[in-house]
Formats: structure tokens, sequence, C-alpha cells
């Protein structure tokens, strides 16, 4: 006999878990009542801010909410991940921070999803950092960017995806976002060097930005199998307390694997665990709405 047969009890568990993630798969999520630009940073590589950025953004998009993401990266790893071309004298975010280009003539729609859109990152931006510094106003060029986009391309979150750093395109991202998104690896030394993150981020409320807030705290790469991510959790929560999702993001090997094929684990792989996480995460994020947290950074 068929163990999966609907008739049998394991089969008739089975066909309802399949139903009804099907049926929380289709739900629509719900849309802000005003937008909400999130800047995705943490000094520290490898600890998955593009693949967050990139997944969150994706599964929004797939359940009837309008996306932006801003690759500021110079790798450009968000424009590759979303099928997007970012080859260099290709129209990109650099154009927008250095030429004065409008944001809305650099935005692509991503083929993830109907209302996903990207503004690519190209290695030309690799060079921002120093010919920022000369420029009028250097610290707000993303936020005008913003702020002035076209009504051609109307969205309901902004997510920006930030370089390992904290120079100028990462201050640019603080600047510009109304809430901070940080991606933290369940690994040892997790919360090494958060510390001037968060100084940064205080120095951009006190003198460039007064509504930004750290609003949210995704854990990434858990391994159920190692104490240490137990114990990496558990000392995140008790830091930053109802800041931290409740979701958190396995090592999934189909996470590494989707950007190679451009796509969003979503989309190369929507039943694996990654990707249910990070729908999750989603639909935990849209619901939670922007006030939630208290938002404070301390």
């Amino acid at each position: 006999m068929d163990p999966l047969d609907p008739s049998t009890p394991i089969g008739a568990a089975a066909a309802a878990a399949v139903e009804a993630l099907t049926m929380e798969r289709r739900r629509p999520f719900p849309r802000p009542t005003r937008r909400r630009i999130f800047a995705v940073a943490n000094q520290k590589g490898g600890v998955g801010k593009t693949t967050t950025t990139v997944n969150l953004a994706a599964a929004l998009a797939m359940h009837g909410v309008r996306v932006l993401v801003v690759d500021l990266d110079p790798q450009g790893n968000a424009s590759t991940a979303l099928g997007v071309e970012h080859r260099s004298g290709v129209p990109s975010i650099y154009e927008v921070l250095l030429g004065d280009r409008p944001l809305h003539e650099v935005v692509v729609q991503s083929g993830e999803a109907d209302g996903l859109y990207c503004a690519p990152a190209t290695i030309d931006l690799a060079g921002a950092e120093i010919e920022l510094v000369s420029m009028v106003a250097r610290e707000g060029r993303l936020r005008k960017a913003i702020a002035s986009l076209s009504k051609d391309v109307e969205v309901d979150y902004v997510f920006i995806d930030c370089p390992p750093s904290l120079g100028l395109l990462t201050v640019n991202a603080l600047v510009a976002a109304k809430e901070l998104l940080i991606p933290i690896q369940c690994e040892y030394y997790a919360l090494e060097g958060l510390g001037q993150l968060l100084r940064n981020v205080d120095l951009v409320q006190a003198h460039l930005n007064q509504e930004l807030r750290l609003t949210t705290i995704l854990l990434t790469m858990y391994d159920s199998r190692t104490r240490l991510a137990d114990q990496v959790v558990a000392e995140v929560k008790e830091h930053f307390g109802d800041r931290v999702l409740g979701t958190t993001i396995p090592r999934n090997v189909r996470l590494a694997e989707a950007p190679s094929y451009g796509q969003s684990a979503l989309t190369y792989d929507p039943v694996s665990r990654g990707s249910l996480s990070y729908l999750a995460a989603a639909r935990e994020l849209a619901e939670r709405g922007v006030d939630a947290p208290n938002g404070t950074v301390r």
C-alpha cells in the first residue's frame, strides 16, 4: 500500500499539509499604508544581506506587493539574483548617485514576479565612495532619488542592499531609509562589529535622518544540529527583543545555488526549506507593520 495514498491517515495528513501550504502561498500579503524603505546592512560579509534582500523582495512581490530593490553593492549580486543585466555601461544606480540621472530611468522589472523591480549596480559603483567625497550633499543623494521616484514606479517597499562596509554608500542607504534590517548569522562572533554599525546609526539619526529606526533583525544560517546556533538565537533575542523576527533562516544549499541561475530561491526551488523560511519571514515582516517594534537602536 502506498503510504501517501489519501485514503490512509499519513496520506490524508500529507494531502492536507500540501493543500494548506498551497493556500498559504497564494494568500496575499497586506500592503503598507505608506511606503516602507529598508536599508539591509551589516558590515560583516557573508551574513546573508543579498540573499535576504532578494528573497524577501521576491516573496512580497509574489503576494501582491510592489517592491523595488536598490542594488548598492558594486559586486551586483542582487542584480544577478534578480536576473537583471548589470554589465558595465548599463544604466545603473551609479549614474543616479553621481550623475543626477532620475532613478526611474535605471529601474527595470525583474522576471521573478510582477511588481518586482531592480535598480542594478555595475562595477562602476566601486569608485563611487571616492567620487562622492567632493560632492554637495553627498550623504543624501539616494534619499533624494527615491523621493523623486516617478509615478511609473509606484512601490510599497524599497529594499537597499548595502555593501559590507560602513562607507558613503552605506551612509546613503541609512539616510534614505526609514527602517534598518540587519541579518545576523547564527555563528560565533555573530554580534561582533554590530556596535560600530549601531553607533553609525546613532550618528545618522542625530544629524542626517531622524526617522531611521532599527525595526528588524533576521537570524540567518541557522543549523539546528549545533548547540551554538541556539545560543546565538537566545543571545540575539535577549539583546534585541521584539525586533527579532520569529522566523529563522536555515542553512540551505538551494539558497546558495539560486543566484547562479539568475533566480531567487522562491522561483528556483519554491518548496525548499530556505524558500519556505523566507516566505514566512516576508509575511511576518508585512503583517507586523512598521510600528510594531519600538524602533530604538539601543
